[in-house]
């Protein structure tokens, strides 16, 4: 199912029709402020195992971030936070930003590893940040890529939809998407460390 939701204004009702599919059990594919997103509602543990199985890894190997409405609900799934690294995020945030912090022990049981880290997204994204207010928990994210690496698969929701609508449960419109990832910082140390250098620029930040 294709639904299309206003990217400045998203309809609540919208909104909640998508929610009502992620409390069902069922994977969409979400826009942010980088790429669009295959995600789950973080506490479906066999939507999380579908969303591994698309994206063709094993749950031990995968590496999905969070999605989250803001940094209040940080401790559910990560250790304390350092206050330079707090500050950081505080600073980035909402932005195209990925920051890998050292998880706590709620991580591993929601996806049956032993991982030890977690990525935290605050996406500058209207939906993606309705979707997580009225769900109430975060989303899992992974981006969407094509081994073929054709651009319009991958930024336009409609040809999203049309090469995964017999793979995830809904797609959600919400404009093109950028065609980068998200910078990525490692913060596991207690020092911000530059991963991955995306669409999030680092001047001024650190």
């Amino acid at each position: 199912m294709l639904v299309q939701i206003h990217p400045e204004n998203p309809d609540p009702r919208k909104v909640r029709q998508v929610v009502e599919c992620l409390l069902d059990g069922g994977v969409i594919i979400y826009p942010t402020d980088s790429v669009y997103a295959i995600g789950c509602d973080l506490s479906r543990v066999r939507s999380v195992e579908r969303v591994a199985k698309i994206k063709g890894v094993s749950m031990k190997e995968s590496n999905f971030s969070l999605v989250c409405r803001d940094l209040s609900h940080l401790s559910e799934y990560t250790k304390p936070v350092e206050n330079n690294i707090y500050k950081l995020m505080k600073r980035a945030l909402p932005g195209p930003y990925t920051f890998i912090l050292n998880a706590n022990t709620n991580v591993p049981k929601i996806f049956k590893t032993k991982r030890k880290e977690i990525g935290i997204r605050v996406p500058d994204n209207e939906i993606a940040l309705a979707l997580v207010s009225a769900l109430g928990n975060p989303l899992v994210a992974t981006s969407v890529h094509d081994d073929d690496e054709i651009i319009e698969y991958t930024t336009d929701p409609e040809l999203i939809h049309e090469r995964y609508v017999k793979t995830v449960d809904m797609v959600v419109a919400g404009g093109m998407g950028n065609i980068e990832a998200s910078t990525v910082f490692n913060c596991t140390s207690g020092q911000p460390e530059l991963v991955r250098l995306g669409i999030g620029t680092i001047e001024g930040l650190l």
